[in-house]
């Protein structure tokens, strides 16, 4: 290239310098998968995995791969065939996982079995055990059965998409019938507890059969004796729809109504892909396939017997203890259990937490002070995922209980958890809570809490800015940041992100955060050509990004440009990454990894050396398009010297794990970071749990990052 430094998006483009979205993502499930191989993780948690990886994949189709179908059918030309080549790419990369997980699965049957823990089918019960099968279905499981004959003439009903279904090839009198029954897995266990076979099973041994399976047992039962049955077989089967949102742009509707009817089409919505059992014969397949329409470009994937195994996460605790993982004790912060009023200690200093590792239970105190305190007249928050049996929501109807003012931000839109949402916010207008949907083309994703109270004579902010849902749930299985902060500058930024909420004519001007869709691009692009600049100018120049994504282009262009000036960039990026690290005269100064550990890392911070006075940003947004400009999320500066220091030896630590990262590479082979000869062994999510507990750091090499800033800046020779 002319220029060594400066490079262009289209010379990027050119060199094919991006990674694909989808196929990057489907890399970060290969990632999960490997959890559920890994032989040193607790056995019942190795099958959670293979769950995960499931319902991982289940939403990349009803999501990534209907994007793609949908580029397909707007695009021509070069786009189209693009386009076609990736779907092309993605099919057969899922075929490739599809079979190791195959193979992981049965793998950990084997070994179940070792433990006495047997997962046996409907072939295998003996007489005592059938019957008990035959008592349990007649019960619990044929009341929630509707069997649906599939007759010529006669329409089909929309089935729901991502339920388990059974294909019943039924043989009565010389004739065929073809009939379909969903699996009830959202009322009843998918996995259930029979008795041990008689002799043979060891004492304290555990059996557990498939719900499906249960029903293969009892097919002549299912039909009621309407259908005759002389023989019959099924096999399971399930669909993925399109999940996008089509929202009508009429005015005469509310947001509501829109939303629901919504959702009504989701349910009709194209089909993106079938997984069914790999001996279904192709008549029953024929059958399936006409009825319900597939197109060109459906995705089908035969696979095993069983499909829906994202149900394996579910799989209950039994056998050893140890094949579960061991609870980590939450790490309790003494100054905010003293007994005292917690905005008497957020005051005193900020207070910054790492969930789960840190207690929820101080979010949670925080929203009951403020219900209670006299002297709190408001309280805002920004509601996206919350929990299904939520002490926030417990607390914010509480606090109007108690006379306060509360204005909750509930975004209808959160992919999958928009019916809830709905009925979330309908709770909360019924109970008095003011309630805004947001801002018309903009996904409100902001976890923001603002509470004003009396002190003296004036009002006083109180703020948390974290980068997770306020969900007691997942706050224990994703690791998160939060904030909370008396700082007032802050405060008046987080009260202006509201009012842009709810008066969104305005664009307020802010002091101290990055917001989007106004600031966090821009923000984020002088920071990192600041140290562009330095590093020309012949000083260290370095950042730390730790993010879930980074696919934006315009960043990972500026990216390259930093590399290319000699900027030293660390990336720890859970997801996609469509950047490309190490490629000689490109990204040589770019270094990324992965984690994937029992805790969904979820955080995002993003630090800046800047000359010896790091600048530290925690916050909600990833670099990906959509949250830089087509979201309200906020990134907030951290100034406290403690939540600093936390925060750069918690990056250290996950920089230096060598247990659990993964590195991603032009191949995307997701080799883990190999532990050197006398190294110390670093699993970051255990280490991590150890500093907060006690202090103490492992050994390694420590980053110039966090040297003290009152250091003097040398150039570099």
């Amino acid at each position: 290239m002319a220029n060594p430094i400066k490079i262009r998006l289209a010379d990027l483009l050119e060199h094919d310098l991006f990674i694909p979205r989808e196929l990057s993502w489907l890399s970060f499930n290969a990632r999960v998968l490997q959890e559920a191989a890994d032989d040193t993780v607790p056995l019942i948690e190795r099958l959670r995995f293979l769950g995960i990886f499931s319902n991982n994949l289940d939403e990349f189709f009803r999501v990534r791969v209907a994007e793609v179908r949908r580029l397909i059918a707007v695009s021509g030309g070069d786009n189209r065939q693009q386009a076609k080549d990736l779907l092309g790419a993605i099919q057969k990369r899922v075929v490739e996982l599809q079979r190791e997980f195959n193979k992981i699965y049965r793998e950990l049957l084997a070994s179940l079995a070792v433990q006495g823990i047997y997962l046996i089918t409907e072939k295998q019960l003996d007489t005592g055990q059938a019957a008990f099968v035959q008592t349990y279905f007649t019960i619990t499981v044929l009341p929630e059965l509707e069997p649906i004959l599939l007759r010529e003439g006669v329409a089909i009903p929309s089935l729901n998409d991502e339920s388990l279904y059974l294909a019943v090839d039924i043989k009565s009198k010389n004739k065929r019938h073809f009939a379909v029954v969903g699996v009830p897995t959202d009322r009843l266990d998918r996995f259930v507890q029979i008795p041990r076979r008689a002799g043979r099973s060891g004492k304290g041994s555990k059996v557990f059969i498939a719900l499906d399976d249960i029903m293969r047992a009892c097919l002549p039962q299912m039909f009621r004796g309407v259908v005759p049955i002389d023989s019959g077989k099924a096999y399971c089967f399930k669909f993925s729809r399109d999940a996008e949102l089509e929202l009508d742009a009429g005015i005469t509707q509310s947001l509501i109504d829109k939303m629901a009817l919504s959702l009504k089409r989701r349910r009709r919505a194209e089909t993106v892909r079938m997984v069914y059992d790999s001996n279904m014969p192709q008549r029953v397949l024929d059958q399936l396939s006409n009825r319900f329409g597939f197109g060109k470009y459906d995705s089908w994937i035969a696979g095993g017997r069983y499909h829906n195994s994202k149900d394996f996460i579910d799989f209950p605790d039994v056998g050893p203890k140890r094949l579960s993982f061991k609870p980590l004790p939450s790490v309790r912060i003494p100054r905010l259990d003293e007994g005292g009023c917690i905005f008497d200690a957020i005051q005193d200093k900020d207070v910054f937490l790492y969930f789960p590792y840190h207690p929820f239970d101080y979010v949670v105190d925080l929203l009951k002070t403020a219900a209670l305190d006299p002297q709190v007249s408001t309280i805002k928050i920004c509601l996206y995922r919350v929990a299904r049996d939520s002490r926030v929501i417990d607390a914010l109807v509480n606090a109007v209980q108690n006379g306060k003012q509360v204005l909750a931000v509930v975004e209808l839109a959160a992919r999958f958890d928009e019916e809830a949402n709905i009925n979330w916010a309908q709770a909360l207008t019924e109970n008095g809570i003011h309630v805004l949907f947001g801002i018309p083309g903009l996904k409100v994703h902001s976890k923001l809490l603002l509470i004003e109270r009396r002190e003296g004579t004036t009002s006083r902010f109180y703020s948390y800015i974290g980068t997770g849902n306020f969900n007691e749930k997942t706050a224990r299985r994703y690791t998160d940041f939060c904030l909370m902060t008396h700082d007032q500058n802050v405060g008046k930024d987080v009260h202006s992100v509201f009012d842009f909420i709810q008066y969104n004519y305005k664009q307020p001007r802010y002091r101290l955060l990055l917001v989007s869709p106004h600031s966090v691009r821009r923000g984020l692009l002088e920071a990192i050509e600041q140290e562009i600049g330095n590093a020309r100018a012949g000083y260290r120049a370095s950042m730390t990004l730790k993010c879930n994504s980074l696919v934006d282009k315009e960043v990972v262009t500026k990216l390259y440009e930093a590399s290319q000036a000699g900027v030293e960039i660390r990336l720890i990026v859970r997801g996609m990454c469509s950047l490309l690290p190490g490629v000689k005269g490109i990204s040589e100064n770019i270094q990324a990894i992965s984690i994937v550990d029992r805790y969904l890392e979820h955080p995002r911070a993003y630090v800046f050396y800047n000359r010896g006075s790091p600048r530290y940003l925690i916050g909600s947004a990833d670099l990906m398009t959509r949250n830089l400009d087509y979201r309200v999320e906020v990134l907030c500066p951290i100034f406290d010297e403690d939540a600093q220091r936390l925060i750069q030896d918690m990056l250290d630590q996950q920089w230096h794990d060598n247990e659990k990262a993964r590195i991603l590479d032009q191949g995307q082979a997701n080799g883990y970071v190999k532990r050197k000869k006398k190294a110390t062994k670093i699993r970051s999510q255990f280490t991590i749990h150890r500093y907060l507990a006690t202090g103490k750091l492992p050994r390694y090499p420590k980053s110039k990052m966090n040297q003290p800033a009152r250091r003097r800046l040398k150039r570099r020779r």
